[in-house]
Formats: structure tokens, C-alpha cells, sequence
């Protein structure tokens, strides 16, 4: 009977742990699972932007730098806007955009708006609306807690559940590679993650409208991936499609979605 009893109260702190703990992704409404406290992932983000801009090189060439800052702070302005109006939490954002010089084909984005692009990625974004098109989906994964999603996912699969605190203080180099991971900063990133293809359709959308409401036209995603597609035929995925799969099926529903799209950039050029 006692078991019985503690086992239908460790149940039901268990339901309810998981009602605390889920939120609602913007746009799609889709509920999910995270763990995670913002204040914690904002402090690790910075400390590991702050890392990696210590161990990389950040480019010298003042035309590229000032096309990444002039795209990012106009989706910036677009997600602040966004936000507003869909009463979101972007407390802690302190936004940076960084130029990395590496041929990688590869960019990221981590809570509290810190976003790096790498050299290698600017031949085929080809001009400000391409380069766009990446920028705000991988904004769009950070906004929408994608990461979060995934380090909840990482605790309860690598390290039996416990809390990110405890991890940090036990496992400190596991938690921040898992972390890295996490965020798109690794190299062996989206094995364990089951919502993947839910987090791609999910920053797609969020992307296209961030980019629209930029000012920018959503059709030209589709070239973007196109381009991003090709560059698999013959040889080793980029970095950027190891956790960004470019296919058909991909570029099927960027068309099915641009039209919701096209409402906010005919506003925002209307104005």
C-alpha cells in the first residue's frame, strides 16, 4: 500500500514537473519539453561566444563584417517587433553579429542574441536578402528554444535527468560539449534529437516571417537552399547541412509557407 501511494505521488510530481516545464513554440503553437532556465543558458552562451571569438579569427574585411551587421540588426528589429506583438521574452538579449573567418559553409545563433556567420557561407547566401534567409532561421531556432529542447534531451538521455546546475557542477566538460552540440557549435551535432525535423520545419517558418518582416522577399529562400543543396552532390555535407537537411521535401514546404510569409513583407514594404 505505502508503495503504492509513493509510487502514484512520484507520478504525479513527475506530470506536474512536466506541465511547469513546457512552453509553447511561437507561430506553431507546438508545446515543448524544456528543462532548461533561461538565465542559466544565457550565461553559458556568452561564456562560450565569448570562448569561441577568443580561439577564431574574426574577419577583417570591413564590406563583408558591415553586410552581416547591417542583416542581422534589421531581423533584430523584426524579431524585437515580432516579439512585442506576440507578448514573447527576450529578456537578457544583448544582441552581437560576428564574421568569422572560416571557409566553413556555417552559421549560428545562441540565446541572448549572440550570432556568428562564417566566411565560408557568404559565396552562396550571394547578397543581403541570401544571407537573410540564414540568418533568420538560425535566429529562429534560438527564439524558439530549439536548444533548450535539446539540452532537456541530452540531460535526461546522457546524464539521467539531472538538473543543468548540477550538471554543470558535476560534469562541467560533458555539459558544455553537450551545450556546443546543442547550439550548433560542434561537429557531431542532432544525433539524439527526435524533434529535428519538427525544429527545422519550426525555424523555416519562423525564419521566412523574420526575414519578411526585415524587409526582405521570402522567395528567395528557396534559391538559398537550393544552392545549399547542391553543394552535397559529390562530396561531404557542409557543416551547416549536418543539422540543416536541404532536400526536396525541405524546399516542397518553404514553398508551401511562403505565401503566410509574403503578408509580412507586403506589410512592412506597404509602409
Amino acid at each position: 500500500m505505502k508503495t503504492t501511494l509513493k509510487s502514484k505521488m512520484l507520478l504525479m510530481c513527475s506530470l506536474m514537473l512536466f506541465i511547469a516545464s513546457c512552453s509553447t513554440v511561437p507561430l506553431t503553437g507546438r508545446r515543448q519539453f524544456n528543462l532548461v532556465p533561461d538565465s542559466i543558458i544565457n550565461s553559458m552562451s556568452l561564456q562560450s561566444y565569448n570562448d569561441f571569438l577568443a580561439q577564431n579569427q574574426v574577419s577583417q574585411n570591413q564590406q563583408q563584417s558591415d553586410m552581416v551587421l547591417r542583416v542581422g540588426s534589421k531581423i533584430q528589429h523584426a524579431v524585437e517587433q515580432y516579439s512585442a506583438e506576440h507578448d514573447l521574452d527576450l529578456e537578457g538579449y544583448e544582441w552581437e553579429f560576428n564574421l568569422v573567418q572560416d571557409d566553413q559553409v556555417n552559421a549560428w545563433a545562441m540565446p541572448g542574441g549572440k550570432v556568428v556567420v562564417y566566411t565560408g557561407l557568404l559565396p552562396i547566401a550571394q547578397d543581403d536578402a541570401g544571407l537573410a534567409v540564414v540568418m533568420g532561421h538560425e535566429i529562429a531556432h534560438a527564439i524558439a528554444k530549439h536548444g533548450g529542447e535539446r539540452m532537456t534531451q541530452g540531460l535526461l538521455v546522457q546524464m539521467g535527468g539531472i538538473a543543468l546546475s548540477e550538471a554543470l557542477t558535476s560534469y562541467p566538460v560533458e555539459t558544455q560539449n553537450m551545450f556546443m552540440q546543442a547550439y550548433g557549435m560542434g561537429t557531431e551535432i542532432g544525433v539524439l534529437l527526435p524533434y529535428s525535423r519538427k525544429h527545422e520545419s519550426e525555424a523555416d517558418h519562423l525564419g521566412l516571417i523574420f526575414m519578411a518582416m526585415a524587409g526582405y522577399d521570402p522567395n528567395v529562400a528557396v534559391g538559398f537552399w537550393e544552392r545549399m543543396a547542391a553543394l552535397k552532390e559529390g562530396a561531404a555535407p557542409p557543416e551547416l547541412l549536418s543539422t540543416h537537411p536541404s532536400d526536396t521535401r525541405r524546399i516542397r514546404n518553404l514553398k508551401a509557407l511562403i505565401p503566410n510569409a509574403m503578408n509580412y513583407y507586403r506589410e512592412t514594404v506597404d509602409k
